[in-house]
């Protein structure tokens, strides 16, 4: 059971290939989140070292091979970014990137783009659609139904944030918009797992990205 993944953060453009960024996307605020050689710029939630088990660096692949590796979170900061990754799953892998990630909670919860095995990982059945492959996890279910590659194959997945503005991509295809803070998104995290933790359909500022592996 495992992930590996790439990741690029900017303001506006494509980073292609993983990874390396051209001249061009340079200027137009590219940012590399990992840059394919080591784990700088990444740490264990509320610690300030990276874990030294389960994660590990592999041909330019960040891999997490268990769960005991804890989630991981970004040094930097963040409050308006689009994020683009590349990731693969083994089977019954089940992860997620998230965003809003804030240390003053007492785990690295945040908005969660989820990625899972949605044929043989049982928690992708539940939840009424909010438990599969590009979901708020939990939260919102996709609105358009989208190819996802199977474990081993690569996808590729994009989070923007503008303003109260979030969209999720999946290969290509937009699948899922919301708005920070509005009554449709509130109601739905009410009936969510995440209904008791205050703040939690809003908008953070200042927020770590994050990693985790369920499974």
């Amino acid at each position: 059971l495992g992930l590996a993944l790439t990741l690029a953060t900017a303001v506006a453009g494509a980073a292609e290939p993983a990874n390396q960024l051209t001249p061009q996307e340079q200027a137009a605020g590219w940012k590399l989140l990992f840059d394919g050689t080591t784990t700088h710029g990444w740490h264990s939630f509320k610690k300030k070292t990276f874990p030294t088990k389960c994660w590990t660096v592999e041909d330019g692949w960040l891999h997490c091979t268990g769960q005991r590796g804890g989630d991981i979170v970004s040094t930097r900061r963040y409050d308006q970014f689009e994020l683009q990754w590349d990731w693969k799953l083994a089977p019954a892998g089940n992860s997620g990137l998230k965003y809003f990630v804030l240390d003053s909670r007492k785990s690295a919860l945040g908005h969660e783009y989820q990625m899972i095995d949605d044929l043989r990982e049982r928690d992708a059945l539940r939840g009424e659609g909010k438990r599969v492959t590009a979901a708020f996890y939990d939260v919102l279910k996709p609105s358009l139904k989208t190819t996802v590659h199977p474990p081993s194959q690569i996808n590729h997945s994009r989070v923007l944030v503008q303003g109260e503005h979030v969209e999720h991509w999946l290969n290509g295809v937009k699948v899922l918009q919301y708005e920070c803070g509005s009554p449709a998104l509130l109601e739905a995290v009410a009936h969510s797992k995440f209904k008791d933790l205050p703040g939690f359909g809003q908008r953070a500022k200042q927020y770590a990205i994050g990693i985790d592996l369920h499974r």
